[in-house]
């Protein structure tokens, strides 16, 4: 065996100094399946995903929850219409729940006001992800979706680091560009052995609502193309959708109507 380098994300999976970084979640906290929502830029429409997501898998019968990892962009609480405070008891913190039944904890519960900065650097950012994860009664969940912020940081290397992920799922839109940057975060999980389980397409294509036609405003879209150079199975395309920016404002995100049956299908496949 060669000389450890103490970088376990070199070392094989037999390595003897080979280090776990998982945190055990609260003693009263019971999730079974934490699935991570990552993208390799901002502006892509990540968190929106993540929301649509949990709602999705609440109106199948799932008990859901959002961690919302972006710790200096927190975007959830405004999506589900949550501006109460969390409260802590004995037992730790207790997430807030959306009028759908999906938990959602996030920094914007934990401020004086909403619209207060949170000037930190990298480690006590990180630390502040783990602690809603160790420190956070989230009591019976199915599916945990973690917000994480765009990139490949302090934070989605915690995320990956820290918590059991059975998968993420990778938000990306048309141009080449991004695309370029996606891979990145794609690379990033391959190094940490977490599966990327879809890959979604925002702002694929504008559907005319006068001639039902597609139209590329983006530029054509390559993302089975890439999907299948990096190995990723299942794709979602998901079209340019004013009401869903709309919504989020609103605090109205459970109202959406949006087809996401491939990713849906994924998820369920994971329960079974």
């Amino acid at each position: 065996m060669s000389e450890c380098t103490h970088d376990c994300s070199t070392c094989a999976e037999n390595c003897s100094q080979r280090k776990s970084f998982k945190q055990d979640g609260n003693k009263h906290s019971r999730i079974k399946k934490v699935i991570g929502v990552v993208s390799g830029k901002g502006g892509v429409g990540k968190s929106m995903v993540t929301s649509l997501l949990a709602v999705s898998m609440q109106r199948l019968g799932f008990k859901t929850a959002i961690l919302d990892a972006d710790i200096t962009g927190p975007s959830i609480p405004q999506a589900f219409g949550i501006h109460d405070k969390a409260f802590s008891t004995e037992l730790g913190i207790l997430p807030l729940q959306s009028q759908g039944g999906t938990k959602v904890m996030s920094i914007n519960l934990l401020l004086e006001e909403e619209t207060d900065p949170v000037v930190w650097r990298g480690p006590v950012i990180a630390g502040a992800v783990k602690q809603f994860w160790t420190d956070v009664v989230w009591q019976d969940v199915d599916f945990m979706f973690v917000d994480m912020p765009p990139g490949t940081g302090d934070v989605p290397l915690t995320v990956f680091q820290s918590l059991p992920l059975d998968g993420i799922v990778v938000v990306t839109t048309p141009p080449q560009l991004v695309e370029m940057i996606v891979g990145k975060a794609v690379k990033m999980a391959e190094i940490m052995h977490v599966p990327v389980l879809v890959l979604v397409e925002n702002m694929s294509y504008f559907l005319c609502p006068n001639c039902q036609q597609r139209h590329s405003v983006f530029g054509e879209s390559h993302v089975e193309d890439f999907a299948q150079a990096n190995g990723i199975s299942a794709v979602c395309k998901m079209p340019i959708n004013p009401q869903l920016a709309t919504l989020c404002d609103n605090g109205e995100i459970e109202n959406a109507d949006v087809d996401l049956d491939e990713i849906v299908d994924t998820l369920c496949r994971l329960v079974k």
